[in-house]
C-alpha cells in the first residue's frame, strides 16, 4: 500500500474509513458465510443437474453403446496429443520457423 500512495495510484484521503466493532464484524461473517453457502449450493445444483443429463443421454443411447458408456475409460492421456485449437493448423509453419531460425543463426523463438 505504501508503494502505491509513493507512486501517486493511491489517494490515501479517498479511502474511507471504518470503524468495526464486534457485532459489526459477527454480521460481516455471517453475511460472507451466508454468500459463500449460497454459492456452494448452486456449485451442487449445477453438478447434480450435469450428472442428471448424463445418465438420461446414457439411458437414450441403444443397447450396445449404453454398456461401452458405462464402461470407465481410466486410460491416461497420450503425452504427444496436440491443444485443441479453433482453425486446423498452417501446413509447414514448424517446418518454416525452424528454417527461418537457421538462416538468422540465433537459437530464439521467432513466434
Amino acid at each position: 500500500m505504501n508503494r502505491l500512495k509513493s507512486l501517486w495510484l493511491l489517494d490515501v484521503e479517498k479511502i474511507p474509513k471504518y470503524e468495526l466493532t464486534v457485532e459489526g464484524g459477527k454480521s460481516l461473517v455471517k453475511e460472507y458465510s451466508r454468500i459463500l453457502m449460497r454459492r456452494h449450493r448452486a456449485r451442487q445444483a449445477a453438478e447434480s443437474n450435469l450428472l442428471r443429463m448424463k445418465k438420461e443421454a446414457i439411458e437414450a443411447l441403444p443397447e450396445g453403446l449404453k454398456e461401452a458408456a458405462l464402461v470407465p475409460n481410466l486410460k491416461p492421456f497420450p503425452v504427444n496429443r496436440f491443444m485443441a485449437t479453433l482453425m486446423p493448423p498452417i501446413e509447414g509453419y514448424i517446418e518454416k520457423i525452424k528454417e527461418a531460425t537457421q538462416k538468422s543463426g540465433t537459437k530464439e523463438k521467432l513466434r
